[in-house]
């Protein structure tokens, strides 16, 4: 969309960036138009907060993209499975009073999928992880409910919180990873028959706690050490487990990894070789933050807010968009970190594209200086081969797995003698 034309600024130059919002590219609103000449910087918002507030609920509901994003039955099917679903639920109310115990895992499951569901498929490592972790908390405060009679609803209340997130984060990642096992398109093949193992291990590990629990019963502390024991190897097997998956999708740590790896030998990482250097442990990534310490992949910001911008940014941007010419995305090199903003139009291809050119941005601007010319440079000469080796390696290259991108941007700039377009 064409923006006006600062009065009386020609001379001196104009930029003009527009933020978008929406999860699909059919699906945009304009939220904002910033307009920055070099010694002004106005702005206009668009929208109301509630609205905005509205959108990103639904989003907790209804897949990325849709409706664009599902077949055209998807929404008569989850009507009517939402509705059997929902007389199922009355009725078990009718026999049960652990309404608030319910109630609290099912609001937690929604809360979940607000915060993190479009994180899932791009972290199934460490979500698998986080899900087995938040069962096995689950059940440890069903052990500890007898111990505290007074506080018996609370306890009961953060299990079932527990086993909610456990649902949702098991959830998706299983789909994510039954799709990477599926080479030959046998996706429900490999699902049905993960179904089949499960209940085999859950009628063998039946009737080895039945056995357990008749052996400990009345000695509370052969209880726990038991319980604490096996939940220990619980958790050492589900490392273990995650650790052994060699996926071949790009997320942004692989991303980084095989990135940096090619510019020091002009070759890839094997899947199982990159798999050996990810971070999988959740903890992990919140330790580095409390210490300060960054992986070179969290330099980078994905889907940066137009409205964000000031208009020393705007300036920087008008400056360096010469080396963006021809690209659906720009980068704003500040303070350490490169904020990518993608266009509207951008494919999922560009997204990829767009993180690679602001990891090489990123790794050139440590010096502390901005070197734009030089990453839209190595993007010229070395980005094809490096994505044409990623394929021959058997990796995924048409898009980047990676949070939800629900902010994108529109930009025109002008000079003297120059027109928009």
């Amino acid at each position: 969309m064409e923006a006006p034309h600062p009065q009386g600024e020609a001379a001196a130059g104009w930029v003009t960036v527009e933020e978008w919002r929406g999860s699909s590219a059919s699906m945009l609103s304009r939220t904002a138009v910033l307009t920055a000449s070099a010694s002004s910087l106005t702005s206009r918002r668009f929208g109301s907060r509630w609205g905005r507030i509205g959108s990103r609920m639904l989003g907790a509901f209804v897949p990325e993209g849709f409706p664009g994003s599902v077949t055209p039955d998807y929404v008569p099917f989850q009507t009517w499975d939402t509705l059997q679903g929902l007389s199922t639920y009355i009725r078990a109310m009718l026999s049960t009073q652990w309404f608030l115990r319910d109630l609290t895992g099912m609001l937690g499951g929604i809360l979940f999928t607000f915060y993190q569901g479009s994180n899932l498929d791009s972290n199934a490592k460490m979500w698998r992880l986080v899900a087995d972790f938040m069962n096995d908390l689950g059940m440890l405060m069903d052990l500890l409910s007898p111990l505290f009679p007074s506080s018996l609803i609370v306890i009961m209340c953060l299990g079932s919180l527990s086993r909610s997130f456990t649902g949702v984060a098991s959830g998706a990642t299983r789909a994510a990873l039954t799709q990477h096992f599926a080479l030959a398109n046998n996706a429900a093949d490999i699902s049905a028959k993960e179904g089949s193992q499960e209940t085999l291990a859950t009628m063998t590990g039946m009737g080895l706690g039945m056995l357990l629990a008749h052996i400990t019963r009345g000695h509370a502390l052969s209880v726990w050490v038991s319980f604490l024991s096996l939940t220990v190897f619980h958790m050492y097997a589900n490392y273990k487990a995650v650790q052994s998956l060699s996926l071949t999708t790009l997320n942004s740590e692989r991303a980084s990894i095989l990135l940096q790896y090619f510019k020091e030998c002009s070759e890839v990482l094997a899947p199982k070789q990159v798999s050996q250097q990810e971070h999988i442990l959740p903890f992990w990534s919140s330790w580095r933050k409390l210490i300060r310490i960054k992986l070179p992949h969290e330099h980078v910001h994905l889907g940066a807010k137009a409205s964000m911008l000031t208009h020393t940014d705007m300036l920087e941007i008008a400056k360096t968009r010469s080396h963006y010419e021809n690209s659906n995305y720009l980068l704003l090199d500040k303070e350490g970190s490169v904020h990518i903003f993608i266009h509207k139009q951008a494919t999922p291809a560009d997204v990829l594209k767009s993180f690679i050119h602001g990891l090489v941005l990123t790794n050139l601007s440590q010096n502390g200086k901005s070197q734009h010319a030089e990453a839209r440079r190595w993007m010229d000469d070395k980005y094809t081969t490096f994505i044409s080796k990623l394929q021959v390696k058997g990796y995924s290259t048409e898009r980047l797995l990676s949070h939800s991108i629900v902010w994108r941007a529109h930009w025109l700039h002008g000079q003297l003698d120059e027109k928009l377009e």
